[in-house]
């Protein structure tokens, strides 16, 4: 089978990550489609109220996801591609890593709480979320098939996982229970993909059991990842502030509708995930055999984001009202603010790209930086506009915050060509070029 090319990366080199993203695309393909038919029956069954609610201890969990990570997985992916021999050591390490950063969240999130917390969500359904920062270290094993370019086993478990889970809602649905169960099943959601990267590891003469903690690997990771952290919390700042902002200032009811527009318009986000996940492997390949190869490959990497993004933002942008009235017509009206949020994904694709070259060139820190600043418009837009536009305001500051938060780079010298170059992608300058030269 012949597989389609991507311009800036050879044929024979590319075909073995076109592979990976495939299964990538599969199973994650897969998974929306179970999720997003689930969300809207789960939606229509709890009504707003009790959809913000639940919305709103998810989005408050977000917030601490980055704590409970550590930053790691991209970094995991590149000491696995640097030193495989050192496989149970840098595992085993990363793995115990967020199983205690897991533990050190639930005091935190609980004091969060105190501090600012989600009004109408009681933090029993907290507690219970919070639970899925120590669940969720099983991930090691997510990003160990991604350095190996294996990516089938990743989209077995999530298929899996995404049935089961389904299988489990929709009998609750039918059976009628109570809202709380239901928080019960988004944390066990999380458990069932863990048991399954546990057994999927398990296979080929693999275990756990040889897995090691390295004191040293530790402080190396830490000592990396730790503006990766930081950026970590910013990004969910920027990301889900809006929810609870929305939810504190104009009630359950309205956070509940706006959960459907974010969960619309944030569909189509593994899709710059996935991409840069199996690429980054080449990337890295040009970077160190041929600097005029590795830029080539980052340019067309931003124009293939947008490729991609601006068709969907443009059709959902039209299709909004068609996409409520046949699925959730009790949450109709925010249609508009998805017409708006869905066009923060642009920057979105751009921004997961973007952050590819700065994790190669090591620049960490400036991530922390842009995305700080994104988090600031973020809360600022939200503080004017949401009293005066309710979710609406929300989705334009959103927009707001993840395109300034993208292209702040360009203010940054060292980097600003990186800047220019995704404008070059946005309004397709690149495009016409390889038009002229052709």
């Amino acid at each position: 089978m012949r597989f389609p090319s991507i311009p800036g990366f050879d044929q024979q080199a590319f075909e073995k990550y076109f592979k990976n993203t495939g299964m990538l695309f599969v199973g994650r393909v897969g998974s929306l489609v179970i999720k997003m038919v689930v969300s809207i029956i789960l939606a229509r069954y709890l009504g707003r109220g009790n959809n913000g609610i639940i919305n709103g201890g998810v989005a408050y969990i977000y917030f601490f996801s980055a704590i409970a990570t550590l930053g790691l997985d991209q970094f995991i992916v590149k000491e696995l591609h640097q030193f495989p021999d050192n496989r149970d050591q840098i595992l085993g390490t990363s793995f115990w890593m967020k199983v205690f950063a897991g533990i050190f969240c639930i005091p935190i999130i609980y004091l969060a709480f105190l501090i600012y917390p989600a009004k109408g969500t009681p933090y029993s359904y907290i507690f219970i979320l919070s639970i899925i920062g120590i669940i969720q270290a099983f991930n090691v094993i997510d990003a160990y098939f991604q350095s190996q370019v294996q990516s089938k086993y990743i989209m077995q478990v999530q298929i899996v996982g995404n049935i089961l889970s389904a299988i489990i809602k929709l009998l609750m649905i039918y059976t009628r229970q109570p809202l709380v169960y239901f928080v019960y099943a988004y944390t066990f959601d999380f458990l069932l993909l863990s048991i399954g990267y546990y057994f999927t590891y398990q296979r080929k003469q693999r275990t756990i059991l040889s897995w090691s903690f390295n004191f040293k690997l530790a402080k190396k990771l830490l000592l990396f990842s730790w503006p990766l952290i930081i950026s970590g919390i910013m990004v969910s700042l920027y990301m889900k502030i809006d929810a609870i902002m929305l939810q504190n200032m104009a009630g359950v009811k309205e956070a509940g509708a706006y959960a459907t527009v974010a969960q619309f318009s944030e569909a189509w986000n593994f899709i710059p995930a996935v991409i840069v996940t199996s690429l980054f492997p080449a990337i890295l390949n040009a970077k160190r055999d041929d600097a005029a190869r590795y830029k080539k490959r980052i340019q067309h990497l931003y124009d293939l984001m947008v490729y991609l993004s601006l068709p969907v933002a443009v059709i959902i942008t039209f299709a909004s009202p068609l996409i409520y009235k046949l699925l959730t017509p009790e949450y109709a009206y925010a249609a508009p603010a998805l017409s708006v949020h869905i066009w923060s994904g642009v920057f979105v694709f751009l921004g997961a790209a973007s952050s590819q070259y700065l994790i190669a060139e090591n620049f960490n820190k400036l991530t922390f930086i842009r995305t700080g600043f994104g988090a600031i418009v973020n809360i600022v837009l939200n503080l004017i506009l949401i009293p005066h536009m309710g979710m609406m305001g929300a989705a334009i500051a959103t927009l707001v915050a993840y395109a300034s938060a993208t292209f702040f780079i360009i203010f940054i010298p060292k980097v600003s060509d990186q800047g220019i170059m995704m404008f070059k992608s946005l309004f397709l300058i690149s495009l016409v070029q390889k038009i002229i030269k052709r």
